[in-house]
């Protein structure tokens, strides 16, 4: 089922975006929970396919440098955006979770398009529609989600996200490593829809593994 709504995904209309209270929970929960609901910013939307989830208690994220300049975003209210520059390049496109004074976010690391899809294309100059937003900096130039967005509110937009809906309320999820960084990689802290052609990579653990290394990181 899961491969099939990567493949061809439908959404009906948006609705609500997600409240605060959505993000107000332990960061690995939100980053499994994100899996089938919608990001959008105007006309543009995608359905989220996968996730990597950040917390201060390890070194790979941004908030455990403790707080600063950059990283105020990250301890403040959930439900806000945490966008930065990857490289001097790319903007990536993270929702704060938990709450006030806990550094925690979930990176969007992949869409399935399903709205705007032409002007994604132009956008990206790209035109096949699995690898069109296939990862956290092409979904944000797909989108036009810039530096700006950084820590607006994602129940009032420009940039929202909206919850599951139709065939995507239960998806078919798979954990991983998270990719992309040198620090705590051993880590399963990446979520994944099965199946989807529109993810980063391929290499996936198994929920136990997920469990075996969550029990010995002391989230809570």
């Amino acid at each position: 089922m899961g491969a099939q709504h990567a493949d061809r995904p439908r959404i009906g209309a948006l609705g609500r975006p997600l409240r605060a209270d959505f993000y107000r929970r332990p960061v690995l929960e939100v980053a499994e929970d994100l899996i089938g609901c919608v990001l959008s910013h105007g006309a543009l939307a995608g359905v989220i396919v996968e996730t990597e989830a950040y917390h201060h208690s390890e070194p790979a994220c941004h908030a455990f440098a403790g707080l600063t300049r950059r990283t105020a975003t990250l301890f403040g209210p959930p439900g806000r955006a945490y966008v930065y520059r990857s490289y001097g390049v790319h903007a990536l496109f993270n929702a704060v979770c938990e709450g006030e004074g806990v550094g925690a976010a979930v990176l969007i690391r992949a869409l399935a398009p399903v709205r705007g899809v032409e002007v994604m294309r132009a956008r990206r100059g790209f035109q096949e529609l699995p690898a069109l937003c296939s990862g956290p900096g092409k979904l944000t130039q797909a989108l036009g989600i810039e530096l700006s967005h950084n820590g607006i509110d994602l129940s009032r937009g420009p940039v929202k996200i909206h919850p599951r809906q139709g065939g995507w309320e239960q998806p078919d999820l798979i954990a991983g490593r998270r990719i992309g960084i040198t620090k705590a990689t051993e880590l399963p802290w990446r979520f994944c829809l099965a199946g989807s052609e529109h993810i980063s990579r391929r290499q996936l653990a198994s929920r136990h593994e997920r469990s075996r290394c969550e029990a010995g990181a002391g989230v809570s």
